[in-house]
C-alpha cells in the first residue's frame, strides 16, 4: 500500500520577477511566463525559440555512416535492386518502416516491408526471416528502430550475399555489427552531444539524405513522424518538437485516411489534438496491433489510401486494445499474486507460463511503479523465456543486462526500457544479480525520487482565461513536461471518493479562494488527508467543464501537510536522530520515544491491513496522521523506534530514505517473538529511568 505522499522531497523551482515580467509584456500569459522563467527561458527570444523550434533542422551527414547508407540506397534504386525495409512492431518502428517504403516507393524503387510477428519471431532481425527475403530477391536490407544488437544476423546477411543497413536508435554496444552502414545516434564513436532521436526519427534523417531534402520529407511525412517521436517518449526539444509541431498541424489539416478514421473510431478531434492525446489514445490502439499478433493492421492502416478499409482497420485496432487490456489485467493480477506470496525485493523479477509476450512490457511498467522499483517480466515457453523490463528512479536496465551479459541469450533497448531472452535455469541467478543492482543503486543515493514544481503561484492567477494561455506551451511531453505548481496554506473542505472509489474529489480553500481538485487513482485512506487537514499542493491546473458550467479544477500531483505539521514531526525525528547517533536522552525525552504494546500492536494491524504483496511503502508523517485517525495517536519518532525494533525482532526488513519507508513483513510462521527483549527497548527503558 503506498500513500500518496509520493516523493521525499519537493523542488520548488525559483524564478527571475524581472524575466516573468518581460515574458509577459510579449505577450504570454501570467502562469506561462511563469512557467517559463522557471525553466530558463527567461527572455522572450529564448522562449519563443524553444517554443516555436523554427530553427534549421541538423544536416543528415553528421551522423556516422549517413554517407555509406544513402550511397548505397540510391545505387539500389538505380539498379532496380529489390529492397526489404526491416522494422519494429511498435509505434515508432511501424511508423519508421511505413515512411521509409512509402518514401522508396516514392523514388520508383521495387520495395517490401517486414515487421517480424512478435511471438513467433520476438524482436528485430533473425535468420529465418533473412531467408525468406533472400529467396524473394532481396539483395539490400535496411533496418528501422532496430538491428543494433544483431551482430549474427548481420554475419548471416554476409553470408547469404544480402547487403544490410542497420538504421536504429537504441543503445549500442562498444562493438557494431557487421553491416555495410550502421547509423545511430548512440554510436561512442559519433561525435558532438547525444542525439535523442526516435527510430522513425533516423528513418527520416535517411530519406532527407537521400533525397536532398529534409523540408520535402517532413512536408510528407511529418504525421508518422509526430506519431513515432511521441510515443517512444522522445524529449520533446529541438528538432523533435520541430517535428512534432509539424505532425500535429498535419493530422488537423489533411490527415491521411487510416489516421483520419482512427481518430474518428476513438472520437479524437483533429483540431484539438495534443501530443498527449497521441500518447493515451492514439498510440496504445497502434501498438494494440504489434502486442497481439497483427502488426499488419497497423501498418496498412498507415499506408492504404481507401477510407473505406481505412474504417475497417481503425475498427479492427479498437477491438485488439480491448482485448489488450483483458489480458493485461489477467496477467497483473497473477503477478500481484505471485508477489504476495514470494514478496518484491529491490527489483522485481517474475516468471510465468504462456504469459502473453506482447503485454508484459505494460505490466512490467505497471509494477515499476506501483512498488516503486525496475521491473522485469519473463514469458517462460520451455526452457528459454523473452522478457521486457521498465526502469524506476533513473535506474539504467541496459547498463544492468549488459552487466549480467553472460547470464542472458540476447538483449537490447536502453536504459528505461529493455528486453531480453534468458534461459530457464538462469533465472534465480539473474534475479539475485539485479536484485543486488537495485538495491546499490537505492543505498547510493542516485534514485531520483524528487518532485520537479514548476513554480508557487499566486492563486489569484487560476482563472479561466490564464489557464487556457497554458496551451502557449505545447506540445507538453517529455522535455516539456505539463506545468506543475505549487500552493500552500489550504486546508481540506470537502472530500468524496468518486469513479467506483477509484479517485479522489476534494474542495481546497485558502487566501479567499476555494477550488475543485481531483487526485486520480488514489482515496482519502491512502492520500492521508481528512477534511480540517492544512495541506500544500502540486497541481496541474485544467478548465473542466459538467453539464455546460466551467470551472477550474486542479489535478493533484501530489498532497502533503503544511509546513507547521512537517516541522512537527521534524521534532519527533530529531529526537529519534538523536537517540540513533547514541546521544543520551533525558528521562522526558525517553518517555516520549519508547512505544508500549498497544503501540506494537496497532502498528502491526495497520502494516498487515494495509501491505500489497507483503509490502507497505508509505511517508512515515502520514502513517502517523492514519494512525492518530485510527484512534491510535503515535508521533513519527516512535513509529520509527517500533519499525526498528520490529526489524530487530525479524518481522520485517525495511527502507527509510528521508520521510519515505518501503517495508517487507516477514513474520516467522508458528514461532511467538519476545518484543521485550530488544536492546533498543531497554536501552530506551535505562534512559527512561535516568539510568
Amino acid at each position: 500500500m503506498e500513500c500518496i505522499v509520493k516523493y521525499g522531497t519537493w523542488n520548488v523551482k525559483e524564478r527571475s520577477a524581472a524575466a516573468e515580467a518581460a515574458l509577459r509584456r510579449s505577450g504570454y500569459g501570467p502562469l506561462t511566463a511563469a512557467v517559463l522563467a522557471a525553466r530558463g527561458y527567461d527572455t522572450p527570444e529564448k522562449a519563443r525559440s524553444f517554443l516555436l523550434a523554427d530553427g534549421p533542422l541538423e544536416d543528415p551527414f553528421v551522423l556516422q555512416d549517413m554517407d555509406k547508407a544513402a550511397g548505397r540506397i540510391r545505387r539500389a534504386l538505380a539498379q532496380g535492386e529489390a529492397i526489404a525495409v526491416f522494422g519494429d512492431y511498435d509505434v515508432d518502428g511501424i511508423t519508421a518502416t511505413c515512411l521509409l517504403t512509402e518514401f522508396l516507393q516514392s523514388q520508383g524503387g521495387n520495395v517490401t516491408y517486414y515487421i517480424p510477428a512478435r511471438i513467433e519471431e520476438g524482436y528485430g532481425l533473425n535468420q529465418a526471416a533473412i531467408a525468406s527475403l533472400r529467396a524473394r530477391g532481396v539483395s539490400l536490407i535496411v533496418t528501422v528502430d532496430c538491428g543494433i544488437t544483431a551482430d549474427e544476423e548481420a554475419a548471416y546477411c554476409r553470408e547469404q550475399g544480402i547487403d544490410l543497413i542497420i538504421t536504429d536508435h537504441h543503445e549500442c554496444r562498444d562493438v557494431l555489427p557487421p553491416a555495410v552502414a550502421v547509423v545511430d545516434p548512440h554510436r561512442k564513436d559519433q561525435p558532438g552531444p547525444t542525439r535523442c532521436l526516435a527510430g522513425v526519427g533516423v528513418a527520416f534523417k535517411l530519406a532527407a539524405a537521400i533525397v536532398g531534402s529534409q523540408e520535402a520529407i517532413l512536408q510528407r511525412f511529418a504525421d508518422l513522424l509526430c506519431l513515432g517521436t511521441v510515443a517512444d517518449v522522445m524529449p520533446l526539444t529541438g528538432e523533435n518538437r520541430a517535428f512534432v509541431i509539424r505532425g500535429l498541424q498535419a493530422l488537423a489539416e489533411n490527415p491521411r485516411p487510416g489516421l483520419a478514421a482512427l481518430m474518428a473510431e476513438c472520437s479524437c478531434d483533429g483540431h484539438c489534438l495534443t501530443a498527449s492525446t497521441i500518447g493515451y489514445t492514439l498510440a496504445p490502439r497502434i501498438n494494440a496491433a504489434g502486442r497481439m499478433g497483427k502488426v499488419t493492421l497497423a501498418s496498412e492502416l498507415f499506408l492504404t489510401r481507401d477510407e473505406s478499409r481505412a474504417r475497417e482497420l481503425a475498427r479492427r485496432l479498437c477491438a485488439l486494445n480491448r482485448q489488450r487490456q483483458e489480458v493485461e489485467a489477467e496477467i497483473y493480477q497473477e503477478a500481484l499474486s505471485m508477489l504476495a506470496r514470494d514478496g518484491a525485493g529491490n527489483a522485481i523479477v517474475l516468471a510465468g507460463e504462456h504469459w502473453h509476450q506482447g503485454v508484459i512490457g505494460i505490466v512490467a511498467s505497471r509494477l515499476a511503479e506501483e512498488f516503486a522499483c525496475p521491473a522485469y517480466l519473463i514469458c517462460l515457453d520451455g526452457e528459454k523465456g523473452k522478457a521486457s523490463s521498465r526502469s524506476y528512479g533513473g535506474f539504467n536496465l541496459f547498463a544492468s543486462l549488459e552487466a549480467q551479459s553472460a547470464r542472458l541469450e540476447s538483449y537490447g533497448g536502453h536504459e528505461l526500457a529493455a528486453g531480453f531472452t534468458i534461459l530457464r535455469r538462469e533465472i534465480d541467478t539473474f534475479r539475485t544479480a539485479v536484485d543486488a543492482m537495485a538495491r546499490d543503486f537505492a543505498a547510493s543515493g542516485q534514485r531520483k525520487a524528487a518532485l520537479e514544481i514548476d513554480c508557487a503561484i499566486d492563486p489569484a492567477l487560476l482563472t479561466e482565461s490564464n489557464i487556457l494561455a497554458l496551451d502557449q506551451l505545447e506540445p507538453c511531453g517529455a522535455g516539456c513536461p505539463k506545468p506543475v505548481f505549487f500552493l500552500d496554506g489550504l486546508t481540506v473542505e470537502q472530500l468524496s471518493e468518486v469513479g467506483g472509489g477509484r479517485h479522489l474529489r476534494l474542495r481546497l480553500s485558502g487566501s479567499g479562494h476555494s477550488f475543485g481538485a481531483i487526485f486520480f487513482s488514489t482515496t482519502a485512506l491512502r492520500a492521508g488527508v481528512a477534511v480540517g487537514d492544512r495541506v500544500e499542493i502540486a497541481f496541474t491546473p485544467q478548465i473542466n467543464e459538467f453539464r455546460g458550467v466551467k470551472s477550474v479544477q486542479l489535478n493533484l500531483v501530489d498532497i502533503r501537510p503544511d509546513r507547521e505539521s512537517r516541522q512537527r514531526s521534524g521534532t519527533g525525528r530529531a529526537l529519534y536522530d538523536k537517540f540513533t547517533a547514541g546521544q543520551p536522552l533525558t528521562p522526558e525525552e525517553a518517555a516520549a520515544l519508547t512505544p508500549d504494546r498497544a503501540d506494537f500492536t496497532a502498528l502491526w494491524r495497520y502494516l498487515v491491513a494495509q501491505a500489497k504483496a507483503n509490502q507497505v511503502q508509505e511517508d512515515i508523517s502520514c502513517m502517523s496522521r492514519k494512525l492518530a485517525r485510527a484512534g491510535s495517536p503515535m508521533p513519527p519518532g516512535r513509529i520509527r523506534i517500533c519499525l526498528d525494533v520490529l526489524e530487530e525482532r525479524g518481522l520485517l526488513t525495511k527502507e527509510v530514505v528521508r520521510e519515505r519507508s518501503r517495508i517487507r513483513l516477514c513474520a516467522p510462521k508458528g514461532k511467538k517473538v519476545n518484543l521485550g527483549d530488544s536492546p533498543i527497548l531497554q536501552t530506551l527503558k535505562d534512559q527512561k529511568a535516568g539510568d
